[in-house]
C-alpha cells in the first residue's frame, strides 16, 4: 500500500508540469526518461534479490524531478544552463550550482520531503550523481544512480540532458552485481520500456 500511494503521488506530478516551455524540454520525453530509469532500477533491484523492487521504480520515476521545477520557476537562467552545456560539451547537471546556486537533485529531493514522501526516495533522489553521499540508503542511491545511467546510455527519452553522465565506480561496486549482467539488463530495460511508458502516460507515448 506504501508503494501505491507513493506510485499515485509520483503520476500525480505528471499533471503538474504539462505547461513547461517545449523549447526547455519536450515533457513526453522528460517522463520517458523517468520511466526508463524507474525500470532499470527494479530490474537491478531484483537481479540484486532486493524486497518491494516497486520502491526502486518510483525512486527511478522521481530522480530528476527537480528539473521541471527549474523549467517552470526560472525558464531563462534554465535556458543559459542548457545552452552552455550544449555549446561547451558540459553535463547540465555539473553546472546547474554556477547557474541555481544548487542541483536538480537538491531540489528534487527538498520537493519530496516538503511533499513527505519516505525518505529512501528522497536520499535516491539527492545523490543520485554522487551515490557515495548517501548515507541511510545508499544501495537505493546507486541503483537509480546506475539506472540513470543506463536509461541515457539507450537514450531512452531525456530531462536536458544530452550527455551520458559518468557511471561512477562507488555507485556501481554498491550493487555487488557481476559486469557480466549488463547485457541482459540493458535488453530486459528495452523489452519493458514500452508497457512502462504505456502504463504512465497512456497508449501511443
Amino acid at each position: 500500500m506504501n508503494q501505491l500511494h507513493d506510485l499515485a503521488i509520483a503520476a500525480s506530478f505528471i499533471q503538474l508540469f504539462r505547461n513547461v516551455r517545449q523549447d526547455l524540454v519536450d515533457m513526453v520525453s522528460f517522463w520517458r526518461h523517468s520511466v526508463a530509469c524507474g525500470v532499470g532500477a527494479r530490474i537491478l533491484a531484483a537481479q540484486r534479490r532486493e524486497p518491494n523492487v516497486e520502491r526502486f521504480f518510483v525512486a527511478g520515476l522521481l530522480h530528476d524531478i527537480g528539473r521541471p521545477i527549474l523549467y517552470q520557476k526560472v525558464p531563462e537562467p534554465s535556458r543559459l544552463a542548457l545552452e552552455h552545456a550544449r555549446q561547451n560539451g558540459d553535463l547540465l547537471h555539473g553546472i546547474e550550482v554556477d547557474y541555481f546556486g544548487f542541483t536538480h537533485a537538491q531540489l528534487g529531493a527538498a520537493l519530496l520531503d516538503r511533499w513527505r514522501l519516505p525518505a529512501l526516495l528522497q536520499e535516491a533522489v539527492a545523490w543520485h550523481h554522487q551515490p557515495r553521499r548517501a548515507s541511510r540508503f545508499p544501495v537505493e542511491a546507486a541503483v537509480v544512480h546506475v539506472a540513470d545511467h543506463f536509461a541515457n546510455a539507450l537514450q531512452l527519452g531525456t530531462s536536458g540532458e544530452r550527455l551520458v553522465p559518468p557511471l561512477r565506480a562507488e555507485g556501481w561496486d554498491r550493487l555487488g552485481l557481476v559486469p557480466g549482467i549488463i547485457p541482459s539488463v540493458l535488453a530486459q530495460m528495452e523489452q519493458q520500456f514500452g508497457d512502462a511508458v504505456s502504463a504512465i502516460l497512456g497508449p501511443g507515448q
